[in-house]
């Protein structure tokens, strides 16, 4: 599953639907707003998205990750819009017979969607505004 919302999301309603008789772990990513970015304070994050373009590269990604790690299943929710210090930002959940192959699958899904999905974060501090790279 993948989707890209406005509004915060439940981690436990999404390892909830993970769990299934076969699976012996589950491994999340959980990406969060922090306060501080290069020594300054962060009032508040802006995640802008291209919507079409980043569901299909999330969705390579997923499928991708649930062959190569031989995972039961990956879901993957991103946010955008603004966004306040300490909020959700990114939830990665993997489900699998074995943790090994878990952990790999959560660690890939994250570097790869932030090596190539379409989603920019701005940083908003009293010194201005930010792109992040």
């Amino acid at each position: 599953m993948i989707k890209l919302i406005n509004e915060d999301f439940s981690v436990d309603e999404v390892l909830k639907n993970l769990k299934k008789n076969n699976i012996g772990a589950l491994v999340t990513f959980i990406g969060i707003v922090r306060g501080e970015s290069d020594g300054k304070t962060i009032d508040l994050m802006e995640i802008e998205v291209y919507p079409e373009m980043a569901f299909k590269q999330l969705n390579e990604i997923r499928l991708k990750a649930i062959h190569k790690f031989n995972v039961e299943d990956i879901f993957i929710i991103h946010r955008y819009g603004i966004l306040n210090i300490t909020e959700n930002i990114v939830l990665i959940a993997v489900s699998a017979v074995h943790r090994s192959e878990a952990f790999d699958a959560c660690e890939y899904v994250i570097d790869e969607l932030k090596k190539t999905v379409p989603i920019w974060k701005k940083e908003y501090s009293k010194n201005g505004e930010k792109w992040v790279k």
